[in-house]
């Protein structure tokens, strides 16, 4: 994160959404309507790891889909933020599930898990 946030207005948009939900995932779609694969995904390991969270639909607004890209110079969407921190992309959330590291960095931060089947 750069000084550009405080000027460009999608960036303190992002800024200010990681910093007021403890786990946020810009997506493609919504949590209950995904729309495309990797977001899908993304969606199905936080359900299944209990973990609440916020999902932001770039597809409204392209201002929104090319500054989040930007705004941890990451190239791909979807992109999951816990704790205001990013995490990564599908990939990676996908890597860190497998490994129970998702699990645990959401018990690091005191992310409250709803019980789901992931949580060890």
């Amino acid at each position: 994160m750069t000084d550009t946030v405080s000027a460009d207005p999608v960036h303190t948009f992002i800024s200010d959404t990681v910093s007021q939900h403890d786990v946020v995932l810009f997506m493609k779609g919504t949590p209950d309507q995904p729309r495309c694969g990797f977001s899908s995904l993304a969606v199905q390991i936080l359900d299944h790891v209990g973990a609440p969270f916020v999902g932001v639909d770039v597809l409204q607004d392209e201002a929104l889909r090319e500054g989040v890209k930007t705004f941890t110079d990451w190239p791909t969407i979807p992109q999951l933020y816990v704790k205001g921190e990013f995490v990564g992309g599908s990939d990676i959330v996908r890597e860190m599930f497998q490994a129970g590291e998702l699990q645990a960095l959401m018990a690091e931060k005191g992310v409250a898990l709803d019980g789901g089947a992931g949580e060890a």
